[in-house]
């Protein structure tokens, strides 16, 4: 494995650890029956995120999931203004009207997470056909799960994608689970990465759960659509720690299952012991790191408790674009 430039790894870290302080505080104040509405975990998926939007531009595109907290981080959005979302406040990205599933950011090209499972699709075809048109070198990065594979959106959107060569990144996060259902109940490929062949696409199948798997991916991958040739399905095999919603009684697995795949894989630890036995990074300097995020996202929840939810005049603001 070659050598990476620590200011790289610091940053690659700092955002996976913000990613899990934040998740693991959001599913204990949810329980606590602090915040409204459904939240849905990124908990043992860091490594794709991060992995994936590192070799992103500011001004490059992605379009998230109903699990969508970890994309927003990794693209590089403001964990206060997220948080506030969530509790509803007026502070938050989208007013305290979106909540967990709708936070979005344009100025970094966060295009939002989205309730509809599928539906990151053709929004992120949308925007890879804007910067087509305007004939700038940007992309669109679409992240989807193994079971929204199996929507007829996603069929669609790869066909067109396909024709048109439109510069988008299809990025399957396959964590084994489409809400309760295993995927190999319902889906007729062990590997989603070879529906790619039937769209004239190139498609790649690696290991989720290892950060520079998935960078060293991810970057072959933007580079061949940021050229012009086209599309390309990237897939992420990992595993969804957490239920399908905070409090998920999971009665379809055990939690022996569970315990078994985070023991082993787990992507944060996976960082650790590569940077680590490299001599790249300490874990003095990664510790720091880990505190660090625990105290932000401890501010973010003080901040956000106490800011104002929106006034009842400004109900009917903010839905559509002027």
């Amino acid at each position: 494995m070659k050598k990476y430039d620590k200011v790289f790894l610091l940053e690659a870290y700092r955002k996976m650890t913000t990613i899990r302080a934040y998740e693991s505080k959001v599913e204990e104040i949810f329980l606590a029956g602090e915040l409204p509405g459904f939240t849905h975990l990124y908990i043992g998926e860091e490594a794709c995120g991060v992995g994936v939007c590192e070799n992103l531009n500011t001004d490059d595109y992605i379009a998230s999931t109903h699990r969508g907290h970890g994309h927003c981080m990794a693209k590089g959005a403001d964990v206060k203004k997220m948080m506030a979302e969530l509790y509803g406040k007026e502070t938050g990205y989208c007013h305290g009207k979106g909540g967990s599933m709708h936070i979005a950011d344009f100025s970094i090209g966060m295009l939002g997470a989205n309730g509809v499972v599928g539906a990151g699709y053709n929004l992120a075809m949308g925007a890879a056909l804007a910067a087509q048109l305007r004939g700038t070198k940007q992309i669109a990065v679409a992240f989807f799960g193994d079971g929204a594979s199996n929507r007829g959106t996603f069929h669609e959107s790869c066909n067109m994608a396909s024709v048109w060569k439109l510069p988008i990144l299809y990025v399957c996060e396959m964590n084994q689970w489409a809400s309760t259902t295993p995927y190999r109940t319902t889906t007729s490929v062990e590997d989603i990465a070879v529906r790619a062949a039937a769209y004239n696409m190139p498609g790649k199948t690696v290991n989720g759960n290892d950060f520079f798997d998935v960078y060293e991916a991810a970057k072959e991958a933007v580079a061949y659509v940021r050229s012009g040739k086209g599309p390309y399905l990237l897939e992420l095999k990992t595993y969804r720690i957490k239920g399908h919603f905070v409090g998920d009684p999971e009665k379809y697995r055990t939690k022996e299952e569970v315990t078994e795949h985070f023991s082993k894989d787990d992507p944060l630890q996976n960082f650790r012991k590569t940077v680590v036995s490299k001599k790249w990074l300490t874990n003095e300097e990664l510790d720091q790191l880990d505190d660090a995020a625990k105290n932000l996202v401890a501010a973010a929840v003080e901040e956000a408790m106490v800011a104002p939810f929106p006034a009842e005049s400004e109900l009917m603001e903010n839905y559509y674009c002027d």
